[in-house]
């Protein structure tokens, strides 16, 4: 067992009926209001306008303003009039609605388009609403029903009364105070909606049929906020506590078409009691002054005219007592509430809630639009949202084929509205390609056509005859007898009297059963000449009938194929339409992949220059590392040399002190000096080493060109500035060492290199350094800090940051900022981190620093932070002023940067000769402060990479 769906009510079946009429949608522009405002409509001709961008909207790629065009069914210019837009819009509604056919007309735009003044008027210009009512019953005038023959039975039907029942109705309705009474045609009009109509443009239409009764029923209800309110229910008006009017619920009749439930109808029997209804509705409605317009409709109107007619019966006197006979039409004249943004018309509170409601309706009604028209183009099956508004489920049956829809499209041609009148245009444009079916004809009763005339010329042309005759006016009614009362027995003037009255009486019997005879006899000939016709005529509508049929097949045949190449059009047209947006999707992924594909042959470009240059780098490297172990491995061959010549000078000491002993031993007569340590003299064949000073100094060099740090050794204790600096800088004093000390000092030597070798081993000569510089913006010159694992790491001057005080900073750094990695990063305590600066951050701040990166000279991406203060201006704001720029740089030691030769062309004076400000600063010595032993450590420069 499968536990299924609950199955959907299946639709209300309709008449088969395979013609269908577009929405006719119209245009009405409004006039201007001021002779200088700028107009961006222009009518160019019946059926088309054209919309200009006004100055200071967005244009189009080329640069020029867009002007977009319009059709409609008919537009209609500033100087048209009430009287032509009618006769062109409602008049045919008004037809139809005579006829049995429903209709529907609303009024759309953005508030302050005319949409009231077009459905209402004003004194003198009356609206289409007016005028069809004037039409409706300047039509049906003559041939009404009494009140309350056609009554309602609160379910959207119709029921029909006696002519007795009627006048116990009205009776009842009249004695009963309590039920309100509509306004009487004798009473006084009300001037506002006085003279709405000229007599001149009175409107009525021929043709109405004279054998049917007819009623009027107005009903007038709004949808404000989602909810539908009767604005023609009378509520007791209490000045106390007043209550609120209570909202009316949407239900479905017998027939699924959608009404109102507990809406009153009234019945009106003139155009001006009518009108009179609808003003004393008109008067509840919702409105409001806002910045666009002084009476801004807030809800949405909804005008029903209901027109109820039933046939005569076969005399023509009474109207048909029968329910299956009644027709009821319906023609609802909407009034929606304008569009509008709340930015415009500064709204707040109830405004906003009341502008966000009417919005949300009108979207709701473009989206049924919408998918009605994908439906009925692309034979898709989308259920329609009616239901999630009250508007769309209201009128969901004038859709679905119940009756004709029209539209009138207000729109204001100021420059204001431009925006919103573009998605006016655009609604007013898809809505013209619905097509509803169209409302098929109200069967025929098949009583005889003319009764109404035909009845009363009987009863005229009777009454004359009796008249002439001298019978009585009234037929069916003899002469009167005279008095028959016999007070004498003598009278000889009574009986004769009465004779006489009694001979005139069956005179006029007899004359009446001859009449009757004769037009007997006369019926009988024509009717059986009738029905020599109408044999006749059988045999030739059967004919005619076998002709139909075969027309038809072909005719059925025609439409099945014409069908079935719509359908295929449909279908080619969807194709089309899907290959179109598959070609867009193609050329969409073409311009991207093209636009990848460049993006990586610059990227592969870049990688190409960068392989070159780290080509450069490498060849720089191999020839540093091999300049480096030539010139290490004759360092090592001149220490070697240097421990050997003071192993053999040892050597030689002892052999003299031994000789020197052995002498004085063979020397007789000599005394023995006491022992003591005596320093042999030196030799010159191995003259000793000279001891180095135990302590240097680091000077650090600012130029522009070359900001390095380079040590510098006290060897150069002849110039100047070594002079000046030994006295701002007072040095330790080193010791002389004893000779035992210089054996310890070639020890050390050795222990030390051995070290420096097992790390530079470790360390690959071509390791990359990072170098910090930072412009300074007071000084113009930067000053850039080296760190190399071959050298001793020297610590800079420390440098204290100008925002470790108690400044709040705005730390402006763009999402798109890479962390290079640097040893140097700013820190920056109590700082604000924003992508973006705004006002709110700055007003909490008083410095600004933003991180700016590009793309150096040598291909290194560096970095640049501006700082600033923040300066409150005197309009409230504040602005910021630029003060300091710091950049960091990545940079690789092998960069060659040859340094200038302090001494050109001086020869070398042997090994270790101090020829230029390279090779004096390349060694440098470093023992424990306070030792009396020998230099502990030494240090060599790594020599840059001279250019080929």
């Amino acid at each position: 067992y499968r536990k299924g769906k609950t199955p959907r009510r299946p639709p209300p079946k309709k008449p088969s009926s395979n013609q269908t009429d577009p929405v006719g949608v119209y245009c009405r522009v409004r006039p201007l209001g001021a002779e200088d405002e700028e107009c961006c409509i222009e009518v160019i001709s019946s059926t088309t306008i054209q919309m200009h961008t006004p100055e200071g909207f967005k244009t189009n790629r080329n640069g020029e303003y867009k002007e977009t065009q319009y059709s409609f069914k008919k537009v209609f210019g500033v100087s048209v009039s009430q009287m032509e837009l009618f006769e062109h819009v409602a008049k045919p509604l008004v037809d139809d609605l005579i006829h049995g056919k429903n209709g529907l007309l609303f009024t759309y735009g953005v508030t302050g388009s005319g949409k009231t003044f077009t459905m209402t008027g004003s004194p003198g210009q009356g609206g289409l609403l007016p005028r069809s009512l004037d039409m409706i019953f300047n039509s049906i005038g003559p041939y009404q029903a009494k009140r309350y023959v056609f009554k309602t039975d609160e379910k959207n039907g119709m029921e029909i009364q006696t002519e007795v029942d009627a006048l116990l109705e009205r009776q009842r309705r009249d004695n009963n105070f309590s039920v309100p009474k509509t306004p009487s045609t004798r009473l006084k009009a009300d001037p506002e909606i006085a003279d709405m109509i000229k007599p001149e443009e009175a409107s009525k239409l021929d043709g109405v049929d004279d054998d049917s009764s007819y009623s009027i029923f107005v009903s007038y209800v709004e949808i404000y906020n989602n909810y539908i309110y009767d604005l023609l229910e009378e509520t007791q008006e209490d000045a106390i506590k007043p209550k609120p009017p209570q909202s009316k619920i949407l239900r479905e009749d017998q027939n699924h078409i959608m009404y109102v439930a507990g809406c009153l109808e009234v019945e009106v029997k003139s155009a001006e009691e009518a009108f009179q209804v609808f003003w004393r509705g008109q008067k509840k409605r919702k409105v409001a002054n806002t910045r666009l317009n002084r009476e801004s409709s807030r809800s949405h109107s909804v005008f029903i005219i209901k027109l109820a007619q039933a046939p005569l019966d076969a005399d023509g006197d009474n109207v048909l007592q029968d329910k299956n006979q009644i027709s009821v039409s319906q023609l609802c004249l909407v009034d929606l509430a304008g569009s509008e943004r709340t930015g415009r018309t500064g709204a707040e509170g109830t405004r906003i809630r009341e502008a966000g409601n009417i919005n949300q309706s009108l979207l709701n009604l473009r989206t049924c639009i919408e998918i009605l028209r994908e439906n009925q183009m692309c034979g898709t099956n989308k259920m329609v949202p009616y239901r999630d508004s009250k508007i769309t489920h209201l009128f969901k049956n004038y859709f679905d084929g119940e009756g004709k829809v029209r539209m009138v499209v207000c729109v204001n041609p100021k420059t204001d509205d431009y925006e919103e009148t573009l998605l006016v245009m655009r609604f007013a444009e898809m809505t013209q390609e619905v097509e509803v079916a169209r409302p098929v004809d109200r069967p025929i009763c098949g009583f005889t056509p003319g009764r109404r005339h035909r009845n009363q010329a009987f009863k005229d042309e009777l009454s004359r005859r009796l008249e002439e005759r001298g019978g009585p006016i009234d037929p069916g009614i003899l002469p009167s007898l005279p008095s028959c009362e016999l007070t004498d027995p003598h009278d000889d003037i009574t009986l004769p009297r009465l004779i006489e009255a009694l001979k005139n009486r069956q005179r006029v019997k007899q004359m009446l059963i001859e009449d009757c005879s004769k037009t007997a006899n006369m019926i009988k000939s024509v009717l059986q000449e009738l029905d020599t016709g109408l044999i006749s005529k059988d045999n030739f509508i059967q004919e005619q009938n076998g002709k139909l049929l075969e027309k038809d097949r072909i005719i059925q045949g025609n439409k099945a194929e014409i069908e079935r190449l719509e359908k295929k059009s449909k279908m080619q047209e969807h194709k089309i339409d899907i290959l179109q947006k598959t070609t867009k999707i193609f050329e969409d992924d073409k311009r991207s992949l093209q636009h990848e594909l460049g993006t990586r042959e610059q990227r592969l470009q870049r990688e190409l220059s960068e392989k070159r240059r780290m080509e450069q780098r490498l060849h720089g490297v191999i020839s540093d590392t091999q300049f480096k172990w030539e010139k290490e491995c004759e360092r090592r061959v001149n220490a070697l040399q240097l421990e050997m010549q003071n192993k053999l000078w040892v050597k030689d000491e002892k052999l003299k002190q031994l000789k020197a002993i052995v002498t004085e031993s063979k020397t007789p007569g000599r005394p023995e000096p006491p022992p003591q340590d005596r320093l042999p003299p030196k030799r010159s064949a191995s003259p000793s080493p000279v001891p180095v000073c135990c302590s240097f100094h680091f000077t650090l060099q600012c130029p522009v060109d070359s900001p390095h740090v380079s040590p510098k050794p006290e060897s150069q204790s002849g110039s100047a500035a070594s002079d000046e600096e030994d006295e701002m800088n007072p040095r330790p004093v080193c010791p002389v060492p004893s000779r035992s000390t210089f054996l310890s000092v070639a020890r050390s030597a050795r222990e030390e290199q051995a070290a420096q070798d097992s790390m530079q081993d470790y360390s690959s000569p071509s390791t990359p350094t990072r170098t910090l510089t930072r412009p300074q913006a007071s000084t113009g010159t930067s000053v850039s800090l080296a760190r190399r694992r071959t050298t001793t790491p020297v610590r800079p001057l420390h440098r204290r940051s100008r925002s470790a005080g108690g400044e709040k900073w705005v730390d402006h750094k763009p999402s798109s900022s890479m962390d290079l990695g640097t040893v140097l990063q700013p820190v920056i305590p109590n700082a604000i981190q924003v992508s973006a600066p705004s006002e709110k951050a700055l007003s909490k701040c008083d410095r600004y620093v933003l991180t700016h990166q590009e793309v150096a000279s040598d291909g290194e991406i560096q970095t640049k932070l501006i700082k600033g203060e923040v300066i409150k201006t005197r309009g409230g704001g504040q602005a910021v002023q630029f003060t300091d720029i710091e950049t960091l740089k990545q940079e690789l030691t092998t960069v060659p940067r040859r340094k200038r030769k302090s001494s050109e062309g001086m020869s070398a004076s042997g090994d270790g000769a101090l020829t230029d400000v390279e090779t004096r600063c390349s060694v440098a010595v470093e023992m424990r402060a306070g030792s009396n032993m020998g230099p502990g450590y030494e240090h060599h420069a790594v020599t840059k990479r001279r250019k080929p």
